[in-house]
């Protein structure tokens, strides 16, 4: 079973950044297509960003052009780095073994001043 560790969020400013990362307990990490979603209170889960096992990036319109997630196979690690985060970007982000039931425990996302 594969355990995933989120870590980097916190609070930031408007239009501040912020780089999260998410580790995988696995050998086997480079084979596996990622993702991180995000959770807003009283929202529903979304997809903000997918990365293959190849490296090809994918995003939903909402978040392309400010969001860019990427991938070390060496460390078994994914990242999200988030630039001129908004107020609606608070949410809990969780990273996710794509199409899978594998989720991180999340780490939560504050922009307010």
């Amino acid at each position: 079973q594969v355990q995933l560790v989120e870590s980097g969020g916190g609070l930031v400013q408007p239009g501040g950044s912020l780089r999260l990362s998410c580790t995988a307990s696995t050998t086997r990490f480079s084979i596996y297509p990622m993702a991180w979603y995000r959770q807003a209170p009283g929202k529903r889960r979304e997809l903000v960003a997918t990365i293959t096992s190849g490296g090809s990036p994918n995003y939903p319109d909402s978040v392309k052009g400010q969001f860019t997630i990427s991938r070390d196979n060496s460390k078994n690690a994914v990242y999200l780095q988030m630039n001129n985060l908004k107020p609606e970007d608070a949410a809990v982000y969780y990273c996710n073994v794509f199409t899978t039931s594998t989720w991180g425990q999340g780490t939560p996302v504050t922009v307010s001043s």
